[in-house]
């Protein structure tokens, strides 16, 4: 087993992003195995903290990433409390202040976002104490999306009797995970810059299928099949504009969190992928 490494951090000085000055932007990063070899660079997700081991369920010598064969760089995007966030960054530009910042999708995400700023502690971002109305919300609509009908169905939630009920789930693996570990900033923040994700504003005038016709590297494409925020179709398209690229559906009931590590035999599946994209 991969023994986590230390979090480094890179302060990159002053710093512009798409939404104002960061006087000195800051990104937490790890790195496995040698720099001498191929480099992989693996951020983190919404949701995903380094501090957590979000990463982890790829990084190891057994594993889609190996350390032994690869320089894995794992690193926190902004706004996720550990690289600058606006809880973590010092006056004039600290919580509801904070520049946004985007990647240089959806409307999906207005849903949770407007769970947190409807609340009646969220304070428009300048509150004093954790909003706790706001976050409980946003986990509550947030997890209605991270899954696919049939695992509701199937009460997949019970997690082999883990939870009595969904609402225990809820409670336990939503509204506590985000009270204990985010900030009600970070969250709106970084749930911005999904929501400015397209890359065709960088470059293109907005001509999103020139822009990805444009991209000269190999890509693997891996939507969940039962996936909400990002069903297969929409990598169907992405596939047909794109030079070289394959496309292999994961068949799972787990939705979107499929992805992540969640479920062990979707991570087979994933791995067993990866490696063959990267012989």
């Amino acid at each position: 087993m991969t023994t986590p490494p230390d979090i480094k951090y890179y302060h990159h000085g002053r710093f512009k992003v798409t939404g104002g000055i960061l006087p000195d932007a800051v990104t937490a990063y790890q790195t496995y195995g040698s720099s001498n070899n191929p480099c992989i660079v693996f951020p983190t997700c919404y949701g995903a903290k380094l501090a957590l081991g979000s990463q982890d369920y790829l990084i190891g010598d057994d594993k889609a990433l190996d350390p032994c064969k690869y320089f894995i760089v794992t690193f926190a995007l902004f706004c996720n409390g550990e690289s600058s966030s606006p809880s973590n960054t010092p006056a004039p530009y600290n919580g509801a202040y904070f520049p946004s910042v985007s990647y240089e999708d959806n409307i999906f995400l207005e849903g949770p976002k407007s769970a947190m700023l409807a609340s009646k502690d969220y304070a428009d971002g300048h509150y004093t104490t954790t909003p706790q109305h706001g976050i409980r919300a946003f986990g509550r609509v947030y997890s209605a999306w991270a899954y696919g009908q049939t695992w509701f169905r199937e009460h997949k939630y019970l997690m082999n009797g883990e939870y009595p009920d969904l609402n225990s789930f809820i409670r336990e693996r939503w509204e506590a995970r985000y009270l204990q570990y985010w900030d009600a900033n970070d969250m709106i923040a970084l749930l911005s810059t999904w929501q400015n994700g397209d890359i065709s504003k960088v470059q293109d005038g907005g001509n999103y299928e020139k822009a990805l016709s444009s991209i000269k590297a190999k890509a693997l494409l891996m939507p969940s099949k039962t996936d909400l925020y990002f069903p297969p179709e929409d990598s169907q398209n992405e596939l047909s504009h794109l030079k070289d690229a394959k496309l292999h559906v994961i068949n799972t009931v787990w939705g979107h969190v499929a992805g992540g590590g969640a479920n062990p035999s979707d991570v087979e599946f994933i791995t067993a992928r990866i490696l063959e994209f990267l012989k």
